[in-house]
């Protein structure tokens, strides 16, 4: 006799965290009916500690617990050539700490080209800062490997391992760069191109949250 196949589990949710009030914004633009599974955007508050904080918070409550992790927002690049509204796609975050891998970086660099054609994506490694990166600091990350840097994403990532195993991703937007340096978001034309990217980002967010073999608990 053929057994009905088992049904299957609820789909596991994605949690995008952001830091800033405009990132958050930016984030819940219309489309989440077309995710594959529950989606919440969370507005972490700037700086390392406090995406440590409102990450265990959210992965200490039940319908978030085992979520797959992106985080996201605005960032500044490092590579000379860089301009407001690039990508970046990190294969990996770093801090003091340690560092994070991430998970599925090819199938974002894909799904971004796709939802946000004519904008160069850039891989490699994204570093956490405990402040505002300006000057020299810039390049003396530079010649660590990085190619961008902001102050929550190793924080936000590091925190949700801590929290058991799961997909993690960092996908930021370039609002400043070697040769652009902005004062203030939202302000210059380049911090209104960077926001019009991050509204076009969650197209590619949904493919790879589609597309992880998520463990059923």
């Amino acid at each position: 006799m053929n057994r009905s196949p088992e049904p299957a589990g609820p789909p596991v949710p994605m949690l995008i965290a952001c830091a800033l009030g405009i990132e958050r914004f930016a984030l819940r633009g219309a489309g989440h009916d077309e995710a594959p599974g529950p989606v919440n955007v969370l507005r972490t508050g700037m700086g390392p500690k406090n995406a440590e904080r409102a990450m265990t918070r959210a992965l200490g409550e039940p319908r978030t617990r085992e979520a797959a992790v992106i985080a996201s927002g605005f960032c500044a690049g490092l590579v000379p050539g860089m301009n407001p509204g690039d990508l970046i796609v990190a294969d990996e975050t770093r801090d003091p700490y340690g560092s994070t891998r991430c998970t599925g970086t090819g199938l974002l660099v894909d799904a971004l080209n796709r939802a946000v054609p004519g904008h160069t994506v850039h891989t490699g490694p994204l570093t956490g800062s405990g402040h505002v990166v300006r000057g020299h600091e810039r390049a003396e990350l530079r010649a660590t490997g990085a190619v961008a840097v902001d102050m929550e994403s190793a924080a936000t990532l590091r925190s949700a391992l801590s929290a058991g195993p799961r997909p993690v991703a960092a996908v930021r937007v370039v609002v400043d760069a070697p040769e652009h340096e902005l004062v203030r978001i939202g302000t210059v034309r380049g911090g209104i191109s960077a926001f019009r990217v991050l509204r076009a980002v969650l197209p590619a967010f949904y493919e790879w949250h589609r597309s992880l073999l998520l463990p059923r608990r």
